[in-house]
């Protein structure tokens, strides 16, 4: 090891105190040992470990590992025991806490052993492992997770206990864990026997080796499974094929912000993230700025909890009401990003003239016009477009197809913003997308930076007929991969396809009163079944 230390002095020309960072980040990786020196105890002996050693901890690795099919049939175990008795939220907390409890105690082994190695007694070593910059989180011991289920009739009050001083040691989970209460939710006999099912499922197995991915996907599944029921109760799940879509046509990349001013469980913001990872590795994903604001608090959580479980930490969530009180500023108005992103509440209420004009910045992000009381739709889309950088910013709209018609106030918004010349696509979706909804809805896309050959047009898609019936829920329908890909290669390629895409021109659009329903532009080719006559009458021979 001396050798190597001087070998790297004479080839890198290193000062003593960057060798020293260079042992400590062998030390991290796992691959040196450090003891003391028997004969000298102020030195310390640096030994690195041997190939098979690192690949026996790696096969332990592998071994501790579960599996997606393991995970997901543990959640499915859990929502069995709920069922719509019990709020799901309940579920997706305790795996949050789980999953939490279980990397401190793998941190707390790690460094417990270093230290050990590093020549510290059993209890200093106990301390030094303890300490709350080794973990993720800062998390007393007394609310692990097994020290917790250790007393069966007291799991009311202890989780209740552990939630609120997560809370207060780390402050970026006071959002996320101020409102649960565990012990109003066991008030009753049936839920306290839910909760203890639900500890002793989820005690089942660890967590910690569980990889952000594979626990991320099963916190969606989570959201979806319970989608259709909480759809009836006003919770807008958006399919995460939607947002894959509209993700591949705004194309993020490295060092780009993204905004979501309705981002809910963050899934445009996870989505994007992972695209940039998908293309750009891991640390692309790590240089984008990410942002969203949520309006309700619980749902605030999920979404803070979302991206935690899937290991985001390059996000800023905020609380409030969006369309009166951005919380993302600017000096004199809103903050400006490379894209901006959102499925906001389609034909929202009670925000018309009088309660916009109580917000802040109004005049700045509101100056095509104020939209009926009805529908909030264009007020939203004028809140992206404000927010989109002057020159060269994106925006990416899932919305009611009405509003692509609807005439007086929303007709007065939409002329204004196509002589504007801000429109780029149009994309009317299948039907049965969504939970909450059999509506079709539509894909608005809007660019301050139009290429060339694009200026003064808008495509239009008719992928009406772009869907498989849905693998999970018998009534719904779902965009497959071949349906994303085809429709983002039309827009890429601004390309016109018989019955599924078109490039109009801004001066027929006006001609028909600003109307951007597709079906006036582009209308699907009804598919043709040619029938040979004579063999259905020899098939009809056979049959008699």
């Amino acid at each position: 090891m001396e050798e190597a230390i001087e070998l790297l002095k004479r080839k890198n020309k290193d000062k003593k105190e960057e060798i020293a960072v260079f042992i400590s980040e062998l030390r991290k990786a796992g691959c040196l040992k450090v003891e003391l020196d028997p004969d000298d105890s102020r030195k310390r002996l640096y030994t690195l470990i041997s190939r098979k050693n690192i690949l026996d901890e790696l096969r332990t690795l592998d071994k501790n590992k579960i599996s997606r099919g393991e995970i997901e049939g543990l959640l499915k175990k859990a929502a069995d025991l709920i069922r719509t008795r019990v709020d799901y939220k309940f579920i997706l907390i305790l795996l949050f806490l789980k999953r939490v409890s279980d990397q401190w105690e793998l941190s707390y082994e790690k460094e417990y052993k270093k230290s050990l190695e590093d020549g510290l007694s059993e209890e200093q070593a106990k301390e030094e492992a303890s300490i709350a910059t080794y973990h993720d989180f800062d998390l007393p011991e007394e609310y692990l997770w097994d020290n917790i289920r250790k007393d069966v009739s007291k799991l009311p009050e202890k989780f209740s206990q552990a939630l609120k001083t997560l809370a207060e040691r780390n402050s970026e989970l006071k959002d996320i864990l101020d409102n649960v209460d565990f012990i109003q939710f066991t008030s009753n006999r049936e839920n306290a026997e839910i909760l203890r099912q639900l500890v002793e499922l989820f005690s089942e197995k660890k967590l910690h080796y569980v990889s952000p991915d594979i626990l991320g996907d099963s916190y969606e599944w989570i959201l979806k499974y319970f989608a259709p029921t909480k759809a009836k109760e006003g919770e807008v799940y958006t399919p995460r094929e939607v947002i894959g879509l509209l993700v591949k046509i705004l194309d993020p990349k490295p060092k780009e912000s993204i905004y979501d001013p309705a981002s809910a469980s963050n899934g445009m913001l996870i989505i994007s993230y992972k695209y940039v990872q998908d293309n750009y590795g891991e640390k692309g994903a790590g240089k984008l700025f990410l942002y969203g604001q949520e309006v309700n608090q619980k749902t605030l959580a999920l979404g803070k909890m979302n991206l935690y479980i899937h290991d985001i930490r390059n996000a800023q969530i905020a609380f409030g009401d969006t369309l009166l009180y951005p919380k993302f500023k600017k000096g004199e108005g809103v903050k400006d990003f490379n894209i901006v992103v959102a499925n906001p509440p389609w034909n929202q209420d009670g925000y018309d003239e009088e309660v916009l004009k109580k917000g802040e910045f109004w005049k700045k992000r509101f100056n095509y016009g104020f939209t009926p009381r009805q529908s909030a739709d264009w007020a939203w889309i004028q809140h992206m477009l404000a927010s989109a950088k002057k020159d060269k910013g994106k925006v990416g709209v899932v919305i009611d197809n009405g509003c692509l018609f609807r005439g007086g106030k929303e007709r007065i918004i939409r002329a204004s913003i196509l002589e504007d010349d801000l429109i780029e696509c149009v994309i009317l979706l299948p039907e049965k997308l969504f939970y909450n909804t059999g509506a079709p809805g539509a894909i608005i896309i809007l660019n301050k930076n139009k290429n060339t050959g694009r200026e003064n047009k808008v495509l239009f898609i008719n992928a009406s007929l772009e869907y498989e019936q849905h693998p999970e829920v018998r009534k719904l329908n779902w965009l497959g991969n071949q349906h994303i890909a085809k429709i983002s290669k039309a827009y890429k390629e601004f390309s016109d396809i018989k019955g599924f895409s078109r490039a109009v021109t801004i001066e027929e659009i006006k001609n028909n009163d600003y109307n951007l329903n597709v079906t006036l532009y582009v209308f699907p080719e009804e598919k043709v079944e040619k029938i040979d006559i004579d063999q259905e009458w020899k098939d009809l021979g056979e049959i008699q």
